[in-house]
């Protein structure tokens, strides 16, 4: 969920929810005590010809960019600190072979390095394959790739805005379950 989720009120996005023909994902919008307690989960897990994938959403902090009386009481929870917590869960617990992270948190702030963004994100958590972010309207020909805690990569991509371009990640995994993968943004 993003920003604009909310630009019709919580009641209004909630009567959008039955028209949606996919899972509705955020892990650090705390919707208790709102209409929207219950039908939002933190992640999902999909298998895929053996493969266990693990996806969990994020969104970027409302105050500030939606007025206070259209996301009501709907908390927001760090991001950094969610996204270790979900992507352990998925990596360990779960045994999720691929974590994707589905962000609204934007980029990169290069100007406000406190913010939340998808780079940081990616160099401040441990589990996490794969960010595909929006928010910021940033157009990458590719991913880029960015180091996790544990000097391990982290694919980053975002195409840009308005369906004009489409992201295409490919991962390859061997025998062994162990991944290799690349991207490209395609126009449509």
């Amino acid at each position: 969920l993003g920003n604009h989720d909310f630009d019709n009120g919580l009641d209004g996005l909630l009567a959008q929810l039955p028209h949606a023909k996919f899972d509705i994902l955020s892990a650090n919008y705390d919707f208790t005590n709102t209409v929207m307690d219950g039908f939002v989960e933190p992640y999902k897990i999909y298998s895929v010809d053996g493969i266990k994938i693990g996806v969990f959403g994020l969104g970027i902090e409302l105050k500030g960019l939606v007025t206070k009386k259209l996301y009501k009481e709907t908390l927001y929870l760090d991001p950094i600190e969610i996204a270790q917590d979900m992507s352990r869960t998925l990596k360990e617990e779960q045994h999720c072979d691929l974590v994707i992270c589905l962000s609204h948190l934007g980029f990169d702030y290069k100007n406000n390095p406190q913010t939340a963004s998808d780079t940081k994100l990616a160099t401040n958590t441990e589990n996490i394959d794969l960010i595909i972010g929006g928010h910021t309207h940033t157009f990458l020909d590719k991913p880029v790739i960015r180091r996790n805690r544990k000097d391990a990569p982290v694919l980053v991509n975002q195409v840009g805005c308005y369906g004009i371009n489409l992201g295409r990640i490919d991962f390859y995994f061997d025998a062994n379950k162990k991944s290799s993968a690349d991207g490209v943004s395609i126009t449509v």
